[in-house]
């Protein structure tokens, strides 16, 4: 059996879905126990419901367009190491 027959975990879409629905019961299960465990927070903005799942949404959202902005700045010429 070569490298290119050998069949992957995730080659399977069943396997991809299953994932992405375990992935969804964790976020699920996660908003369900911030009405639950008690934090200790430090400022009062951080006791309010979902601020953590709200906050990291707003921030990958900001890193994908910063990182878009600076591709047009880093970004090189496709023949960069041709010339």
């Amino acid at each position: 059996m070569s490298e290119r027959d050998k069949t992957h975990l995730f080659d399977n879409p069943r396997n991809v879905r299953r994932l992405i629905h375990a992935l969804y019961g964790l976020c699920g299960l996660t908003l369900v126990l911030d009405f639950v465990v008690h934090r200790h927070v430090d400022h009062p903005w951080e006791a309010a419901w979902g601020f953590y799942s709200i906050y990291g949404f707003v921030a990958c959202v900001l890193l994908v367009l910063v990182a878009k902005e600076m591709r047009k700045v880093i970004m090189r010429k496709e023949d960069y190491y041709d010339e």
